[in-house]
């Protein structure tokens, strides 16, 4: 075992990851180590759990449908209505929350009619209403998680669409081919854009230039290590909810994404009279008092005093890998 190589892979490997025929090689070279160290690191982190995948983060919403989604549980219920729900492909991430919608999941599928499958199946199998918060507008960071915990050489980016969500990308057959193929993660081979070019009908270098093309249309977000934050020590998850004024959301919105620390932040319909919020942000911390001086600190910030809120911490994980957009070939 080597903890500075983990380190390495794990901070700095969660973008750029190298789009050349032999990723692992480069970055062994470029860590002054052996591909072989690379590979088996990779697969003993991913073992532990720290890494839930190698590859693609695709963009919400920019192929397929997905949608944010909560449900009131009663607590008697709460183990049975999660396993439902979790066994579900189409669902992704399932958490467990402190709040009276106590269960929160992202359901992904390849298109609204798929969604609205699972969504109603969901809603009829577990006897309690869906809470539907599909994107309406995202401000959001893309940093992954940073180790260091100083903000390092890659600049804060912050994607703003006040036009609101872009038309979903269609992809060509062979690019849909591929992200089935790699949706669940690249092979830790080494050359793993052969083997997932395979996988789809692929040539190596048609797999690596399709992806290069969905990178450039913004369809995939990053290419990298995709890391759980649980088991990097950032044991405090909190959602947290504003009522913000309708004709002030693109202005604060862009205030709490700029924030270093706020991971993900995305304008919401309320769903009146149950569900007043519309813009949504996400906060880790080592626990949970950091993450609450968090909160506070963006209020001041942001000029929040006055904002109605509420803090969502989750108390339990059922789910998490990454989002099926795709369908896997028969």
């Amino acid at each position: 075992m080597n903890p500075d190589l983990e380190f390495r892979l794990l901070n700095d490997y969660q973008h750029d990851f190298p789009l050349v025929a032999a990723p692992f090689a480069a970055m062994a070279a470029a860590l002054g180590v052996s591909e072989t160290d690379v590979l088996a690191t990779l697969a003993r982190l991913h073992e532990r759990g720290v890494v839930s995948r190698v590859g693609a983060v695709v963009r919400p919403r920019s192929i397929g449908a997905s949608t944010l989604a909560a449900l009131a549980v009663p607590e008697g219920e709460l183990e049975r209505v999660a396993q439902l729900v979790s066994a579900y492909p189409e669902v992704n991430h399932n958490y467990q929350r402190e709040h009276h919608y106590n269960l929160w999941f992202v359901v992904a599928a390849p298109d609204e009619l798929a969604l609205q499958r699972v969504l109603r199946e969901i809603e009829e199998r577990s006897g309690c209403r869906v809470l539907y918060l599909p994107l309406v507008e995202d401000y959001h960071i893309d940093l992954g998680f940073d180790l260091t915990g100083v903000r390092g050489k890659r600049a804060l980016h912050v994607e703003t669409h006040a036009a609101g969500v872009p038309r979903p990308y269609a992809p060509m057959p062979a690019e849909r081919h591929l992200l089935a193929a790699i949706q669940s993660g690249l092979p830790l081979v080494t050359r793993p854009f052969a083997a997932a070019g395979a996988q789809a009908g692929m040539s190596e270098a048609e797999a690596l230039a399709a992806l290069r093309n969905l990178l450039d249309c913004g369809v995939i977000k990053r290419m990298g290590v995709v890391v759980r934050h649980h088991e990097l020590g950032y044991r405090a998850n909190a959602m947290v909810v504003w009522d913000i004024p309708d004709e002030e959301v693109g202005s604060v919105g862009p205030c709490l994404g700029g924030i270093e620390y706020v991971t993900l932040c995305y304008r919401r319909p309320r769903r009146l009279p149950g569900w007043r919020y519309n813009l949504f942000c996400m906060i880790h911390g080592h626990d949970r008092d950091e993450v609450l001086a968090r909160v506070e600190a963006m209020r001041q910030g942001c000029g929040l005093q006055h904002v109605a809120s509420e803090v969502l911490f989750s108390t339990r994980r059922f789910k998490q890998c990454g989002a099926r957009y795709v369908r896997a070939a028969a």
